[in-house]
C-alpha cells in the first residue's frame, strides 16, 4: 500500500530522498498543469515547480496538518508563481475593479465547446487575473472545494466566491464581443474547462 501524503512528508522532512521522489511523481504533473496555465511559459513552469520541491524538501517539518497536504503544496506553487508574475507582468485588475463589470446577461457562463470557439475561449482565460485564473483552475481541474481553495490562495471563502462570479463575468464579456452569436449560456462545468485549455 502507498505511503499516505502526511507520511511522506515526514519522511521527507528526516531527510529521505526517496521519499521526496515518491512524493513529487505523484503531484509533478498536476503542480506543473497548475503553473503552466498561469505562465504559458514551460520552462518557467519547470523552474517554478523545482522551487516548489526544494521548499518541500526543506520545510516538510513546518507542516502542521491544518490542512490537507496537496492544498499545503498547491499554496507553497501558488504564491511562488504570483511572486514571479509580480516581477514579470503589469498589475491586472483587482477584484474591486472586476466589480464594475456589469453582467448584461441573464444566463450563467458556458463554455459551448466547438472548433471555431475554441480559440475564443482560450484567449478569454487569458484575460483573466492570476487570482481569477487560480480559482478557476483549482476548481475545475483540482476540484478543491472553496474552503481548500481560501487556504491556497490565502483568503476568506467569500473572497474565492466572489473571483469565481467576477471571472465569469469576465469570461461572458470576453465572449460576448468575440463571438457574435453566442447566446445559449449554459453553466461552465469541468468537462468543458478542461477541453478549452
Amino acid at each position: 500500500m502507498a505511503d499516505s501524503d502526511e507520511m511522506l512528508l515526514k519522511q521527507i522532512a528526516r531527510g529521505d530522498e526517496e521519499a521526496l521522489a515518491v512524493f513529487y511523481r505523484r503531484y509533478e504533473s498536476r503542480l506543473f498543469n497548475f503553473i503552466q496555465t498561469k505562465l504559458h511559459d514551460a520552462f518557467e513552469a519547470a523552474d517554478i515547480l523545482n522551487e516548489v520541491f526544494l521548499e518541500v524538501w526543506h520545510k516538510a517539518g513546518s507542516f502542521q496538518g491544518r490542512s490537507k497536504v496537496s492544498t499545503w503544496l498547491f499554496s507553497i506553487a501558488y504564491y511562488k508563481v504570483v511572486d514571479r508574475l509580480r516581477k514579470i507582468r503589469p498589475k491586472q485588475l483587482e477584484d474591486e475593479a472586476m466589480a464594475e463589470i456589469a453582467d448584461e446577461s441573464p444566463a450563467v457562463l458556458s463554455c459551448l465547446i466547438g472548433g471555431e470557439q475554441a480559440e475564443q475561449i482560450r484567449h478569454c482565460i487569458q484575460t483573466l487575473s492570476i487570482d481569477h485564473r487560480a480559482v478557476m483552475d483549482l476548481t475545475f481541474f483540482e476540484e478543491m472545494s472553496y474552503s481548500d481553495i481560501a487556504m491556497v490562495v490565502g483568503c476568506p471563502e467569500n473572497t474565492v466566491k466572489t473571483r469565481m462570479f467576477h471571472a465569469k463575468q469576465v469570461m461572458k464579456k470576453c465572449l460576448s464581443r468575440l463571438i457574435g452569436g453566442f447566446t445559449m449560456m449554459a453553466k461552465l462545468d469541468a468537462r468543458s474547462y478542461c477541453h478549452i485549455i
